[in-house]
């Protein structure tokens, strides 16, 4: 069963953010290699990008959790 559009709207502003930090860290991780750092401000819009699928995800897992609960 797919997420509700309250739950995901619920849940984005945390993914959202999770993903910025994910990608901010990942590219002072990528520096060791060579790569360029991103900066704050293009690791949070990337983040807002990424956010929207892995909210999905997270939202259909939850939803799988309740679905569970309820059965026992």
């Amino acid at each position: 069963m797919r997420p509700r559009w309250r739950l995901l709207a619920a849940l984005y502003p945390f993914g959202a953010g999770a993903m910025g930090v994910n990608l901010f860290f990942a590219s002072l991780i990528g520096s060791w290699l060579g790569w360029p750092v991103l900066s704050p401000t293009h690791a949070a819009i990337g983040g807002l990008v990424i956010g929207l699928p892995a909210t999905y995800a997270f939202g259909c897992h939850i939803v799988r959790l309740m679905e569970q609960a309820e059965r026992k």
